[in-house]
């Protein structure tokens, strides 16, 4: 029985670094196709989140932060680089002026806009393989839910 639990952990195993490795290269991908736009990855990635906002989501330093993962002072350093460059407008909120609204510029919208092309290029290529790496990962948790496991997910749902 041993035997056949250490092969499942294996292949499960598998699964996941096939996923990681997928999601790795896409990175890479954009990693590169950022810098050859003459962008870091944190503006490129500042620009999509800014200009991807759903429809009333006010684009504050805040949101950004948040969005990026980043800490609210590093988002501040990251949008100035970005306004210097031509990409973004920082201004103060109407209601707080202690409130800082990022708009991307139409620079910013130019450059953004080569970028997901080849982003979306890209991803034609690489979604099958995403796809049937979650599927198998998928696929494995239903048989560890038999097991009495819980992903991560499942505990910071329940508040962990």
């Amino acid at each position: 029985m041993a035997k056949t639990s250490t092969a499942w952990s294996r292949h499960r195993l598998q699964n996941l670094a096939k996923f990681r490795y997928a999601l790795r290269q896409f990175l890479h991908f954009s990693e590169g196709r950022a810098a050859e736009a003459g962008l870091h990855p944190q503006q490129h990635q500042l620009l999509l989140h800014l200009a991807g906002a759903p429809e009333g989501v006010e684009t504050t330093v805040s949101y950004a932060a948040e969005r990026l993962g980043l800490r609210h002072n590093s988002v501040v350093e990251l949008s100035k680089r970005c306004e210097e460059a031509g990409l973004i407008r920082r201004k103060h909120g109407v209601s707080d002026r202690r409130r800082v609204v990022l708009q991307v510029t139409a620079e910013g919208q130019r450059v953004l806009r080569a970028l997901s092309e080849d982003h979306e290029r890209e991803l034609v290529e690489l979604v099958p393989r995403l796809i049937h790496s979650l599927t198998l990962i998928r696929n494995s948790q239903k048989h560890n839910k038999s097991g009495g496991q819980e992903s991560a997910t499942e505990r910071g749902r329940r508040g962990r």
